[in-house]
């Protein structure tokens, strides 16, 4: 395996953070020479590039919010002329402006780089074929995805997103090892098996590589046991790189190792932004070390998790995403993820892994009901004792009462991409 590392792999710990710190520095000297923006508030924070003498010093300079990049729409952000970007890649506007993020040429082969790296640890192999099904366009998962397994040496399957009985078909006849999706599409696809009467465990995947939303080790064990597969995350965003910012290990499952040489983390108390040590759990910020086109420095993810020691790789862990700090409920007093009712839903027999969140008014008082469907051999007395079993469950172990209703199978619409776990239909909203 250690033959297969690439050279950055293989530093020692103090090795690594040397190099960290040398690119940290001119990252910092880079936006500050280049953004107008960074530069701003570098000067009002009172700190400068040469102000960074090691690590630690990073926690003296500002934080870049989402905000901050859609208030300077669309390429306020660029360190670099447009003449030397080679693209442009946006997240979704729901505010109205997307994020958009640009790179060179030396910046779409570092991509490349990572995400060849993140394939290889996930158990991919020159001359495997990958089967590409996030979506392809603006969104960074498809064209990530594609190019790092060309960099791999991977035959690509761009088959993106959508015509869910065409991607059953394909894989059944182009036999790809590797399949680079959502988790809740993957669950979609499982469904299509179903229908057409095709036993999953036959087909001649081995690796799943999953990203782009929280999942659970709950719905890791139903994917892996229903396509005896072996399932793993992937780690990315778009104001940071897009997929391959950090990879899950296949052989330890234990974690998704960052690729530190690359991208420098953080872990801050979400109210406060205070940094936490390693092993306490925080929002993560990411510091980009070697972006030319449109370099971040700590940059808030609002994705929750925290910081771990690595074990099949010199650099550092960062826990499964248990959620993010804006996909966070808050009834009635208690805090909820979907990811803890994604974990009951999955343990409560005769149950599918399909449900979605519904929060109402009732009064003065917000309510949630559970919508989750049932699988197609399940009896109605026992829908009822699962809606029973949840409802309990939640109480139980989250300390809130919800409202729970089991509906049909395939009554609940499908992702073929990120799904919407939560339907917010209080007034006003």
């Amino acid at each position: 395996m250690a033959a297969e590392l690439d050279a950055a792999e293989r530093l020692s710990r103090p090795e690594l953070e040397a190099l960290q710190l040398d690119r940290l520095r001119a990252a910092l000297r880079h936006a500050y020479d280049h953004v107008g923006f960074y530069r701003e508030a570098f000067d009002k924070a009172g700190v400068h590039p040469q102000d960074c003498r090691s690590l630690a010093d990073l926690a003296r300079f500002p934080f870049t919010a989402k905000s901050d990049l859609r208030d300077h729409y669309p390429f306020g952000m660029f360190a670099v002329p447009e003449s030397d970007i080679r693209r442009i890649h946006a997240s979704s506007g729901t505010t109205g402006r997307p994020t958009v993020v640009g790179y060179t040429q030396r910046d779409l082969d570092t991509w490349a780089d990572v995400v060849a790296r993140s394939i290889r640890a996930a158990g991919g192999r020159p001359g495997h074929k990958v089967h590409v099904a996030y979506g392809y366009g603006l969104f960074t998962g498809g064209l990530g995805a594609h190019y790092g397994a060309e960099r791999l040496g991977c035959t690509v399957i761009p088959a993106s997103g959508g015509m869910t009985a065409r991607q059953v078909q394909l894989i059944q006849d182009f036999r790809p090892e590797i399949i680079m999706v959502t988790p809740s599409y993957m669950l979609t696809l499982l469904d299509e098996f179903d229908r057409q009467g095709v036993d999953p465990r036959t087909t001649s995947l081995k690796v799943g590589i999953f990203g782009a939303e929280p999942w659970t080790e709950e719905m890791r064990r139903e994917i892996e046991e229903r396509f005896a597969i072996d399932a793993v995350d992937i780690y990315g965003l778009s104001e940071v790189m897009g997929p391959g910012v950090a990879q899950e290990c296949v052989e330890t499952k234990d974690g998704l190792h960052i690729w530190e040489d690359h991208f420098y983390p953080e872990i801050v108390d979400p109210l406060t932004g205070e940094v936490l040590p390693d092993g306490e759990r925080g929002e993560l910020v990411f510091t980009s070390l070697t972006k030319e086109a449109m370099p971040v420095v700590r940059y808030r993810t609002r994705d929750l998790t925290r910081l771990l020691p690595g074990t099949a790789r010199v650099f550092r862990r960062m826990e499964k995403v248990t959620g993010r700090s804006d996909d966070l409920v808050i009834l009635r007093g208690v805090n909820l993820f979907p990811t803890q009712i994604e974990e009951i839903v999955l343990r409560t027999p005769g149950l599918a892994p399909h449900f979605q969140l519904r929060l109402t008014r009732q009064g003065r008082l917000d309510a949630l009901t559970v919508r989750v469907e049932a699988r197609a051999d399940t009896a109605p007395e026992r829908r009822e004792e699962a809606a029973r079993s949840i409802v309990a469950a939640v109480k139980d172990g989250i300390g809130v009462s919800v409202d729970v209703e089991v509906v049909d199978p395939e009554t609940i619409e499908r992702s073929v991409g990120k799904f919407k776990r939560i339907v917010d239909l209080r007034p006003g909203r």
